[in-house]
């Protein structure tokens, strides 16, 4: 699992607006800096992230994906 003080790092990266949500905008920039560029991907990616289907992933979302895919967040940390 990430940590914590990490974890609000990665989400404020992604959330570059800083209105505590990460839009499906916000998202594709990030994750094209990545290397995924894949409209289909980040459209995935959104709806599994965005559990109360709100369009917007807010932080305990993110926590929430984070703790299911400690893998995945030690790459996307080194990244940002």
């Amino acid at each position: 699992m990430a940590e914590t003080a990490d974890m609000e790092r990665i989400f404020k990266r992604f959330d570059t607006n800083g209105d505590g949500k990460i839009s499906l905008s916000e998202l594709t920039d990030a994750l094209r800096q990545m290397g995924s560029t894949s409209a289909d991907e980040v459209q995935r990616m959104m709806a599994e992230i965005d559990t109360d289907g709100d369009g917007c992933i807010d932080f305990n979302e993110f926590i929430t994906f984070c703790n299911a895919n400690p893998g995945l967040m030690k790459d996307v940390a080194k990244v940002f």
